[in-house]
């Protein structure tokens, strides 16, 4: 029966191949703690065991799947990768050249004295910096050395296999690095420090980890007894932009809401806003009132993508200020993270904005600060292709480097356009393109089957680089891991005086490493460690996968040197 099984599998690898997937998610899925391989990782694990019985998917299933894989990285990221092109995008930013110019110069180094062929070290790199986008551009350069088709073959299966070695031990050290080490380096109770930064940015509270959700907003209609004599303008001030005054009925006529007008006696007043807000308002007016069928007034939540210039940089209370007393921003997200909702949170362009507020404040509170997000489940089919085939043709553009021809590959050309086109999108969002869901799918599924077609082919070759190196791959992999981050902690508390939860958050960004970052915010018990993350995530989900080409060229001369 297992003779039959495995012909089964050789003879059509589709079934292997969503088997592998099937299987490789749902070990991904299962959580030591705070490590969680996630499905990438799972899916390569599973591979590399059913590639050990000779099964092999066709290159262009591997190819084709990659190219959307690299195009909607870039296309999501593209908006938020320019938005953090200003001086203090950069000012993080340079923790991500810590990290690639450390990285670089340690897998270079471990390629010399390991003497690592150029696949093992770029699986080392890709690995060790929790980066898979690097495994795609490293084979993808790989198969353009010119090298008969076993070499090519033998090289592409020990990237994928120095990088299954390499990121479990690198993605274990930089989770238990960045939120337990480096916390006791710094000699901060990261907890205190966070809670501290929080009150410092405007948020209010005891409960931090609470009030960074998105706020719940409700209306509610009271009856005036004890707040009769009050004025509009005065509930305001009291209200404090939290909640504002919708609608006055009196004798069942509606009033025409002024900061002037007093409320009198069973007048029934609409109050709109956060439900924190409304908790005591019952005290100030008088009882809340049930029937609420004489109220016609219609509210709404959309988003609008901030594209307004004037607003990049500046705080979030600033823009809440500008907008119509009755709108109320109830979220920020960047590059689909949920941002703290803190009045001195530096807005950046990109920023998706969650209004809430009637329908008419709504529509002349977007203007003010961008466009309407297009709610459609559409895609552009002929947008992506177009940007996909773009990238193609640049990323077969080379030069010689050290007699090394040298390029950007599919990938990296795919990579580029990506980020073109996806910041085209977010200064255009009122155009059909390609909706978040989508890319989301697009990146999960074409990194997923690439990494799997890959894992297939490298199975027989797996086992003899695991013979060979031992455990020199995971201690060189945790060294790959830690030191760099290590390095930008300094940098980070030293030179540049980041805030312990800013900082630590920046580092996992820098890394990649969502992992990281979860187990930073558990530390730290709010979102403030966002507040880092996202900046060198942006930068560092671009630079990385571009070094898998340069990590490939600079191993081929030291093996040059060498000899």
């Amino acid at each position: 029966m297992s003779g039959e099984v495995v012909e089964l599998l050789r003879t059509q690898p589709e079934i292997a191949l969503f088997l592998v997937l099937a299987i490789g998610h749902a070990v991904g899925a299962i959580r030591f703690g705070p490590i969680q391989l996630g499905g990438i990782c799972g899916t390569l694990i599973a591979a590399l065991v059913v590639g050990q019985l000779g099964i092999r998917v066709d290159d262009s299933v591997k190819n084709v799947f990659f190219m959307l894989f690299i195009f909607a990285l870039g296309y999501a990221g593209g908006p938020q990768f320019f938005a953090n092109l200003d001086a203090k995008g950069l000012r993080l930013g340079l923790l991500c050249l810590v990290e690639v110019v450390a990285v670089l110069a340690l897998v270079l180094g471990a390629t010399v004295l390991l003497s690592l062929d150029q696949g093992t070290a770029a699986g080392l790199m890709a690995g060790a910096a929790t980066e898979s986008a690097v495994v795609g551009t490293a084979t993808d350069a790989i198969s353009k050395l010119g090298l008969p088709a076993a070499d090519m073959q033998q090289l592409q299966a020990n990237v994928v296999t120095a990088y299954s070695i390499t990121y479990v031990f690198g993605l274990i050290a930089i989770v238990v690095f960045t939120s337990q080490v480096f916390p006791l380096l710094l000699r901060v109770d990261l907890r205190a420090e966070a809670d501290r930064l929080w009150k410092t940015m405007g948020g209010g509270g005891d409960d931090p980890g609470a009030a960074s959700a998105v706020p719940e907003m409700v209306g509610r209609v009271f009856e005036v007894t004890t707040g009769r004599g009050r004025s509009i303008g005065e509930l305001a001030t009291i209200l404090g932009g939290q909640a504002h005054v919708e609608r006055v009925l009196r004798a069942g006529q509606s009033l025409a809401v002024e900061p002037a007008l007093r409320l009198r006696a069973h007048d029934r007043v609409l109050a709109i806003g956060r439900r924190a807000a409304l908790v005591n308002v019952a005290e100030l007016l008088g009882r809340e009132f049930a029937d609420t069928t004489a109220f016609d007034a219609v509210v709404e939540t959309t988003e609008a993508v901030l594209n307004r210039r004037e607003w990049f940089g500046r705080e979030l209370r600033e823009l809440a200020a500008a907008l119509p007393p009755s709108v109320q921003v109830t979220g920020v997200a960047r590059d689909r993270h949920a941002m703290p909702l803190l009045g001195e949170l530096r807005l950046a362009r990109g920023d998706v904005l969650q209004l809430y507020g009637p329908v008419d404040e709504v529509a002349r509170a977007l203007p003010l600060a961008g466009d309407r997000v297009l709610a459609s489940t559409r895609s552009n089919i002929s947008f992506a292709a177009a940007g996909i085939l773009l990238g193609v043709f640049i990323g077969g553009f080379s030069v010689k480097l050290g007699g090394i021809p040298f390029s950007l590959g599919t990938g990296g050309g795919a990579l580029l356009t990506g980020l073109g086109f996806g910041w085209y999108q977010a200064k255009n969002p009122h155009r059909l393109s390609v909706p978040p869901d989508a890319l989301a799918l697009m990146k999960d599924l074409g990194l997923a089957t690439f990494i799997a077609c890959v894992g297939l082919a490298s199975g027989p070759q797996a086992l003899a680089l695991i013979k060979k190196f031992g455990v020199a791959l995971p201690l060189v992999g945790v060294a790959v891991a830690v030191v760099p981050a290590s390095l930008s902690l300094f940098v980070g508390h030293r030179l540049l005086k980041l805030e312990a939860p800013v900082l630590l958050g920046a580092i996992a960004g820098q890394q990649c490493s969502t992992p990281a970052l979860s187990a930073v915010q558990n530390a730290a018990g709010n979102a403030t460690p966002l507040l880092g993350y996202t900046i060198t995530y942006a930068i560092s989900n671009v630079v990385l996968p571009l070094m898998g080409p340069l990590i490939v060229a600079l191993a081929g001369l030291v093996h040059h040197a060498a000899k």
